[in-house]
């Protein structure tokens, strides 16, 4: 009997405590939301304005992809209202931590059916995250802006859950960030017209979601901005030239001038196309992606 009475006494407080996941914020309270990487911040701000206190907690020296925090940041997402996910096996710490599944948005859910895979097992280094590899799902979602706009959907709708009463503000914030990544995508589509067959390389496989939303024809190496190539890394170049006559490599931030210059020696030219999956050091999400779209009219113009 007393067994009875315990096992309905947990499902009570149980079915208490998720009641009170699902409640709106009280009148007064801003929610407290944590997004994983800066696009999501971004997205998350634009849509939640003033009525939302959004935190990305990710330090600016590292990959958010592959950052790990530590207890006190864990617990502070533990607390948080909404936990924003990009999914695609985006932010590999989350499967380790202790989260309530009926805080965690996944915005990539609704299109999980066209994630990427990323063959191959090849790992390296760059900054403090150490050793990792980039196999299994490619998760710059974003970079497809069709993709960001529904990622963006879907935090305007766990955000409409806790602030119903701030319904027609949000979705109109919405509107208008829908508009820009609209606008974003037209000026990439325009850029590239006709042009989709021109060999490019990335320094990185981090350009999947780019590469299918405009057709590129795009090949990747293992090579980081700040680190000079390693003569087997240029040997191995030289081979995949032969048969993919790329005149621009795409790096994710500016390269050094040692590698430039090795480079064009080569024939080949640099452009900077950032996939801004942190803060950058000026501007915002809209300002990089205008930046890269000028950056891009360098090798397509």
């Amino acid at each position: 009997m007393m067994h009875t009475v315990y096992r309905g006494a947990t499902a009570a407080l149980l079915a208490l405590v998720l009641i009170a996941m699902a409640l709106p914020a009280a009148a007064g309270d801003k929610p407290v939301v944590y997004t994983v990487n800066y696009p999501l911040y971004y997205f998350a701000s634009r849509i939640a304005g003033d009525n939302a206190e959004v935190v990305f907690p990710a330090p600016a020296d590292v990959d958010p992809a592959f950052w790990m925090p530590d207890v006190e940041q864990i617990a502070a997402f533990q607390k948080a209202d909404l936990i924003i996910l990009n999914g695609a096996g985006y932010a590999k710490w989350i499967p380790k931590a202790a989260l309530s599944q009926y805080r965690m948005v996944n915005t990539s859910s609704a299109f999980s059916d066209r994630y990427i895979k990323t063959p191959g097992t090849m790992t390296h280094s760059h900054g403090p995250a150490g050793e990792h590899s980039h196999s299994g799902i490619a998760s710059t979602t974003w970079l497809d802006p069709g993709l960001a706009i529904l990622q963006a959907g879907a935090i305007c709708e766990a955000l409409v859950k806790k602030l119903p009463d701030k319904e027609v503000e949000m979705r109109k914030q919405l509107s208008v960030l829908e508009r820009d990544l609209t606008w974003l995508d037209s000026e990439i589509t325009m850029v590239i017209a006709g042009k989709q067959g021109m060999p490019l390389i990335a320094s990185h496989p981090v350009y999947q979601y780019l590469t299918r939303r405009y057709s590129l024809n795009l090949e990747s190496v293992m090579w980081e901005p700040g680190e000079y190539p390693s003569g087997e890394a240029w040997s191995q170049l030289e081979y995949g030239l032969e048969s993919h006559k790329a005149k621009w490599m795409i790096w994710e931030a500016e390269p050094i001038e040692k590698s430039v210059k090795k480079l064009e020696s080569k024939g080949v030219g640099s452009l900077v196309f950032d996939p801004c999956d942190n803060r950058p050091k000026k501007g915002d999400y809209l300002g990089v992606m205008k930046a890269n779209i000028e950056n891009l009219k360098k090798a397509y113009e």
